[in-house]
């Protein structure tokens, strides 16, 4: 690489108002530590197509809900693709990148994963439960989620949508990825506040259950987080696989733990754009 220092991209929603997380200090923080290797600006998600070719690579972040400039989204990455621009996260994502499709797909291919339907003829291997929740393919942040009782299952419209049982499981927990490999955990032990987080350390199995879906994904330049529930006989679920832009909650960890997935980040820029890390 030569002497001349990449320039970076780094597209972020500095105003959304994001429930129970502020975007904005996450990326303030991470934007000023990733200008001790790179050279970076900032954009906003609908600024990115018209400003990426005078950059070295594009990092998207803490954009926001696609859904919400869906159709600008589409043509970046389109353009990304048709101009070879190198983009972080690679663009490749089978998860929540592509929207919700791959939680029916993993479902009914047994994988450990919160039981999904997305059609009719398949709400029969759902667990009879008292209540439903629906959710749209394309939804995010809960947008447009809602609880639906047994007794209304059949009536539901399955068009755009999936239908999983509503599960009372004991936390959920986040396991966070740099390219394939993991980084740290943390979990929320109030199900009713789900963005209160502290610390949590994985056992062996808790990482091989994570890797299982960071392999499946396949993204080799990429931040990852695999979003699980512990159900009250001790298993894990996938709830998502956020693969697009997901909050790291960066505050909540051990500056050793900050510092240490910073230079893990770095060094994957630094892979990506093909220098040494």
């Amino acid at each position: 690489m030569s002497s001349v220092r990449p320039r970076v991209l780094y597209v972020t929603d500095l105003a959304y108002p994001a429930k129970g997380r502020r975007y904005c200090d996450e990326d303030i923080f991470l934007s000023s530590r990733l200008r001790e290797d790179f050279d970076v600006a900032l954009c906003h998600p609908l600024d990115a197509a018209a400003l990426m070719k005078g950059f070295d690579a594009v990092v998207v972040r803490n954009s926001g809900p696609v859904l919400h400039y869906q159709e600008a989204y589409d043509d970046f990455a389109r353009r990304a693709e048709q101009d070879g621009v190198l983009v972080y996260n690679q663009l490749t994502g089978r998860a929540d990148m592509a929207g919700k499709q791959y939680l029916p797909d993993l479902s009914a291919a047994g994988h450990p994963v919160i039981p999904t339907a997305d059609r009719p003829e398949d709400a029969g291997r759902l667990p009879d439960v008292a209540e439903y929740v629906v959710k749209p393919k394309l939804g995010a942040d809960s947008i447009g989620l809602r609880f639906v009782p047994r007794e209304e299952l059949a009536d539901v419209d399955y068009d755009g949508v999936l239908v999983q049982p509503r599960i009372h499981f004991r936390y959920e927990v986040s396991f966070y990825f740099v390219d394939d490999a993991f980084q740290y955990a943390l979990h929320a032990p109030d199900p009713a506040r789900r963005w209160v987080l502290e610390p949590y350390e994985p056992t062996a199995e808790d990482l091989a259950f994570a890797q299982l879906f960071i392999d499946w994904n396949g993204i080799e330049h990429g931040i990852q987080r695999v979003d699980a529930c512990r159900t009250p006989e001790g298993e894990l679920l996938l709830v998502e696989l956020e693969d697009l832009n997901p909050y790291l909650s960066l505050d909540l960890v051990a500056p050793r733990t900050r510092d240490a997935f910073v230079d893990a980040l770095k060094a994957s820029l630094h892979r990506l754009l093909g220098g040494v890390s």
